[in-house]
């Protein structure tokens, strides 16, 4: 695709329809320049990886997520704490679960979940998490339990003793637990290599192993997900998710699910292969989580992950301002009943990021042959288009450009070959290797228009593909002055509608 984007551009305009300003308010206040995101949830400090799924309580959503204090000198994760009321601002309420306080090792991936009924014994409405820790016993992956008796401010160990002992394998982790409404019962999910097991419980404590689903081709997964929804046409359907590695298959390394039945003890599905959450490269440890209103408990759920990759964690230039780690935005993700048979799960960054707006350029329609540059540039925004075309060959939108051009990201459709794309080959990007440098999804060859929403961030790309249908998320550290904006249509002319860019406040601002 670098050659295809590199193509001779013909007829370079630079003039464009003004862009129209909805609302004057007041700039942000300038700063120190950072690489630190405007709008993401970033570590307040040191190294962040895996999000813990958040729970709802008192009108905030609690979330954890594995913190190292020592990093890089030193290993061991712990679980941090923040909270928040919009999914978009966040409060740090430090160390909930410390690492190395117990005789076994630190505190890996795990859930938390409200005890309501008092089915664990330590008082109605306490916080349980089950967390994987390697074993004083010879290091072996088993389930501890903690407990929270101050709504998840601090948790204390059950016993050094796990709950869920290793049943002589090597991968045993990020136990994930929900409540069975139907049979009143907790269950567990648990990542078994490339199985995923179920298990069942009266108390939290005591567990029992009740069925597995086996994955194919895309290596050991993690961080294991169970769910149901309500569809757009009115059915239930159930979702099994996981963290795998597709790539020897040409996959993504994101959030792989399967649409399928929950029997109470195991998963039935028809399909043969997994469908994708994100098809970027930065989209892992994806965990999905319910709205605070319980009468949209089927209907609306969010998503959220960590946008890093273990085949180049360390590879950004926050590591010179002390920390590394941050998320994806929250999104909203429905179950849609798309064409006559298929269901997919379909992705919108959640509504209440808008609120950030301080400044909006329109551009009502504009006709590109070539390339245009627009009016309108920035690093922390969302942008909107509806793109239309008959006979070009690569239509899309260059971000973070820099003023001589000779670098960018390019966010687009090539319809001969039948994909989406995001290509960060032309600026800056963690991977060392240049192995993982253009994302790839499906999209129809026949189709001659899309729908692009694109999130930009200091260090980050996230695009919404036709609502959501497809989603790119991946890390890019373009330097801090490239800032352009460019509309591209190579070989043929495409139309651009409906371009809206909205330029977000800091949430350390807000």
């Amino acid at each position: 695709m670098i050659g295809l984007i590199g193509l001779i551009i013909v007829g370079v305009v630079l003039l464009q329809e003004p862009p129209k300003k909805k609302e004057k308010v007041t700039q942000p206040k300038d700063h120190k320049p950072t690489y630190r995101s405007t709008y993401h949830f970033t570590t307040p400090d040191k190294w962040m990886n895996d999000p813990q799924r958040p729970i709802y309580l008192d009108g905030k959503y609690h979330y954890y997520y594995l913190y190292n204090r020592d990093y890089p000198n030193d290993n061991g994760t712990e679980w941090r704490h923040a909270t928040s009321k919009d999914l978009v601002h966040w409060k740090d309420e430090g160390i909930a679960i410390p690492k190395y306080t117990n005789k076994n090792g630190d505190p890996w991936t795990g859930s938390v979940v409200i005890d309501q009924n008092n089915t664990a014994g330590f008082g109605k409405g306490a916080f349980i998490a089950i967390v994987t820790q390697p074993s004083a016993d010879g290091g072996k992956q088993e389930q501890y339990l903690w407990y929270s008796t101050d709504k998840g401010k601090t948790f204390k160990s059950y016993r050094d003793h796990p709950v869920m002992p290793n049943p002589g394998t090597k991968d045993f982790r990020d136990p994930k637990v929900i409540w069975d409404d139907q049979e009143n019962k907790w269950v567990l999910l648990m990542a078994e290599g490339s199985k995923i097991g179920f298990y069942e419980s009266h108390n939290l404590k005591d567990w029992r192993y009740t069925g597995a689903f086996m994955t194919q081709n895309i290596g050991i997964v993690e961080c294991p997900d169970l769910y149901q929804m309500k569809t757009n046409d009115g059915t239930y359907k159930w979702i099994l998710g996981a963290s795998a590695n597709g790539k020897s298959i040409g996959k993504p390394n994101t959030y792989a699910y399967w649409i399928g039945d929950f029997t109470g003890s195991g998963f039935n599905t028809d399909q043969t292969e997994p469908k994708w959450l994100d098809h970027g490269f930065d989209w892992y440890g994806g965990v999905t989580f319910e709205s605070g209103k319980k009468n949209e408990k089927f209907t609306k759920r969010y998503a959220i992950a960590w946008m890093n990759s273990w085949d180049y964690p360390n590879e950004t230039p926050t590591m010179d301002e002390g920390f590394n780690g941050f998320n994806s935005v929250v999104r909203q993700i429905q179950l849609k009943h798309i064409g006559s048979h298929d269901y997919s799960l379909v992705s919108q960054p959640i509504s209440s990021l808008e609120k950030l707006t301080y400044r909006t350029d329109s551009i009502r329609k504009l006709k590109v042959k070539g390339s245009r540059k627009l009016k309108a540039s920035g690093d922390a925004y969302q942008l909107d288009a509806d793109i239309s075309w008959s006979e070009a060959k690569n239509i899309g939108i260059r971000l973070r450009e820099s003023k001589d051009k000779s670098r960018h990201i390019d966010v687009g459709i090539f319809p001969q070959g039948g994909y989406s794309y995001v290509n960060r080959g032309s600026t800056i990007q963690p991977d060392k290797s240049n192995k993982y440098v253009e994302s790839r999804a499906y999209f129809d060859k026949n189709k001659h228009n899309v729908h692009l929403k694109i999130l930009v961030d200091k260090t980050s790309i996230e695009v919404f593909i036709d609502d959501g249908q497809v989603v790119h998320s991946s890390e890019v550290f373009a330097p801090l002055d490239d800032r352009e904006i460019s509309l591209f249509s190579d070989d043929g002319t495409a139309i651009f509608k409906n371009v809206k860019i909205q330029h977000f406040h800091s949430i350390k601002e807000n």
